[in-house]
């Protein structure tokens, strides 16, 4: 082969990989961002859409939004790159640092600017039952709606500080349990499918928007601790200059006018920087809770007992020294 010849050679083959090159360029400047199911697909696209825009507009990705039926498929979609960034609640993040890559980069901030929200057990306005006790004592005649297993205010928080505390199990000692996000379950409430169920102050202000007349026929009868707001968390591997347009975008907007106003149809009126830190809380919860079913479970033997109690208590020791060195 002459010089000539293997120039020509040279320049074809570079020429065949352009096409993958520029794939693999379009690929990188598309994402896909991911809503857990907390309400009906509908309602979140309409809600979310104009902040996904003008994330598309400052960034110039292509910013395409992802649904699924429960908090397991976005997860699930994170996992298999289906899904590079996302809205998820506390446990759901858990799941998306723990098995699909993710990491906490944001948080939301509430309309009243706290950087939290609560879990809340609503019953019908004329329901008999009045307080968290009441549904305690009468929990074997009552049908519970209760929420996703992946829902921090549907199912853990009141998992713990409701039933847990009071020695009910949610899933055993009702009438009936029926799980569902918290739009179906706040609906259910309304329309006495339920006698009780959890919900959440950010839903329950969205619901206020959407449904204001339902939601007249709805009460408060118990609220949780604090527990920390919504996090964004993305790919850890996503590329930097991906991260850093997100986060850029993200830190800074709702600062005007119209963009306030589409964070306000979200219940939002910002969003901060975080890190997989703020996720430490759910983790000793959800550690705490195993720790007592543990300790209670009779068909353990006491040598098996004591070596998943030490597993425990290690990683609760190493949560604790993670809050120490924030």
């Amino acid at each position: 082969m002459n010089r000539r010849q293997a120039i020509a050679r040279l320049a074809l083959a570079a020429a065949a990989t352009l096409p993958l090159a520029n794939a693999a360029q379009a690929q990188s400047n598309e994402i896909a961002f991911g809503f857990i199911s907390t309400e009906s697909s509908s309602n979140l696209k309409s809600a979310w859409q104009p902040v996904l825009d003008d994330l598309a507009r400052a960034t110039g990705l292509t910013v395409k939004p992802f649904f699924a039926t429960d908090y397991a498929g976005v997860i699930e979609a994170m996992r298999f790159n289906k899904v590079q960034v996302g809205w998820f609640g506390n446990k759901s993040a858990i799941e998306a640092v723990d098995r699909a890559q993710g990491e906490v980069f944001a948080k939301v901030v509430g309309k009243d600017g706290n950087e939290g929200y609560y879990s809340l057990l609503i019953v019908q306005k004329d329901s008999p039952l009045k307080s968290l006790d009441d549904v305690v004592k009468q929990r074997a005649g009552l049908t519970l709606g209760y929420g996703d297993p992946n829902s921090t205010s549907g199912t853990v928080i009141p998992g713990y500080f409701a039933f847990g505390m009071a020695g009910v199990d949610p899933l055993k000692d009702f009438k009936r349990t029926v799980r569902a996000n918290h739009e179906t379950n706040l609906l259910a409430v309304v329309n006495r499918q339920v006698d009780v169920a959890t919900n959440n102050t950010e839903n329950w202000d969205r619901f206020a928007l959407t449904h204001p007349e339902q939601m007249k026929s709805v009460r408060e009868i118990w609220r949780s601790p604090m527990i920390p707001s919504d996090p964004l968390v993305w790919r850890r591997d996503l590329d930097d200059a991906t991260k850093k347009k997100l986060r850029d975008f993200f830190l800074a907007y709702g600062k005007q006018p119209r963009e306030a106003e589409n964070l306000a149809a979200v219940g939002y009126s910002g969003f901060r920087a975080s890190s997989d830190l703020q996720l430490v809380a759910i983790r000793q919860i959800e550690l705490a809770k195993k720790r007592s079913t543990v300790e209670q479970d009779a068909a353990l033997s006491a040598d098996e007992r004591a070596r998943q109690l030490r597993d425990i208590d290690a990683k609760l020791a190493e949560l604790n020294k993670q809050i120490a060195s924030k």
